[in-house]
């Protein structure tokens, strides 16, 4: 427990220079949300495949080690 409530003092992080951070604040047009929500949903499936994919192999060494 103790370990968890030291201070740790974290390095600086020094900008870049000659670098500018622009935000823009506007709202998304409805063909922006569509294109990212395709793009979380397509990437989940393929997150989701991966993992069956792994999940089948591990199972698959297992009954061989059996």
């Amino acid at each position: 427990m103790a370990n968890i409530l030291k201070h740790h003092d974290m390095g600086l992080i020094k900008e870049p220079l000659d670098v500018d951070f622009v935000v823009d604040s506007r709202p998304l047009t409805e063909a922006e949300k569509k294109a990212i929500s395709e793009f979380i949903k397509a990437d989940k499936e393929k997150r989701l495949a991966k993992k069956k994919r792994l999940t089948k192999r591990k199972s698959k060494r297992t009954e061989n080690v059996n």
